[in-house]
């Protein structure tokens, strides 16, 4: 039999430019919005810090400005993107802090005004499993019923004692329960892991791809972990002196990543940005592009496709 990889569009894994493309007919950009929220890990209800890696951006450090409406955001990151690339029709993504952690009407009032929105393609949504409740997840049912919804939720880890050290603030068995009820609501979800918590070994990061092969999520990103300024993580750094992935350490660990999930699992990202006025370490991870680039450069010298998957 005549065996051959699996091909995405070109590259070894299933990546987001094939998913949206697959999905959409052509290429969809992101816009980053602020909805102006916080978190149940700031206002005192779970904690005032946040997570330890967590900057006062609520990693949104590139969304829209929360002064603007969500239209006008939405047209002053369109904006931005338009004049790097021919862009038509965009994601309108909530990034900064918990996204779904408001009160409903207002939830519905920024929600309703961004879909209606006639170049917004669909909603991504980035929020904590502990912020889920029945009539949110009917609210973004309903939305789901006029353009695509997709629920991106920050696990980072599935192993308590790291959990507990950055202060995420719930156990696995709410991101579970949280994954149950978004199936049940038709919601496709993204989780955000991220590659490098202190502590933790390559074979800690394998596990936490293994067990999220078995949930039945649409997409995953890999987070490269940055120490930001002003951040707890950032004294933790320099009291511990944990250490941080040099790039080739971490281009061989997202490709051995890129083995263990399974292929219809969406890669969303392989790293990150970091801004560079807060970045502290690792500094090699400012060259974003320079890094996509090495990690697909390694993967086709390994003759890696992905998952070693083979169709006839």
């Amino acid at each position: 039999m005549n065996m051959t990889p699996l091909d995405f569009g070109g590259k070894p894994y299933r990546s987001l430019d094939y998913h949206l493309k697959e999905r959409y007919g052509e290429k969809i950009y992101k816009v980053s919005l602020n909805g102006r929220m916080t978190c149940p890990n700031r206002d005192g209800t779970l904690g005032s810090r946040g997570c330890i890696f967590c900057s006062e951006g609520g990693s949104g450090d590139f969304a829209g400005d929360k002064n603007l409406s969500i239209t006008d955001q939405i047209e002053q990151q369109k904006q931005k993107i338009i004049r790097k690339f021919p862009a038509k029709r965009f994601i309108a993504y909530f990034q900064a802090y918990t996204n779904t952690y408001a009160p409903i009407d207002y939830l519905e009032q920024i929600f309703t005004e961004a879909i209606r929105h006639p170049d917004i393609a669909g909603l991504s949504i980035g929020t904590r499993p502990d912020c889920l409740p029945v009539e949110t997840l009917s609210l973004l049912s309903r939305l789901n019923a006029v353009k695509p919804v997709t629920v991106e939720l920050g696990l980072q880890t599935i192993h308590e004692k790291t959990a507990v050290l950055i202060r995420r603030g719930y156990p696995l068995s709410c991101f579970e329960d949280a994954i149950t009820r978004l199936k049940a609501s038709g919601l496709e979800v993204v989780v955000h892991t991220i590659l490098g918590l202190p502590g933790e070994s390559a074979e800690d990061i394998f596990a936490t791809m293994r067990y999220l092969n078995g949930c039945g999520i649409q997409g995953i990103k890999l987070q490269l972990l940055h120490v930001l300024k002003n951040t707890d993580l950032a004294d933790y750094y320099y009291k511990t002196g944990f250490p941080v992935f040099s790039e080739n350490e971490y281009v061989d660990l997202v490709i051995r990543c890129l083995e263990l999930l399974s292929p219809e699992i969406t890669i969303h990202r392989l790293t990150g940005d970091g801004p560079c006025d807060l970045l502290i370490a690792p500094l090699w991870s400012r060259r974003k592009r320079a890094v996509l680039n090495h990690i697909h450069h390694e993967l086709k010298l390994r003759g890696t496709w992905q998952g070693k998957l083979y169709t006839a």
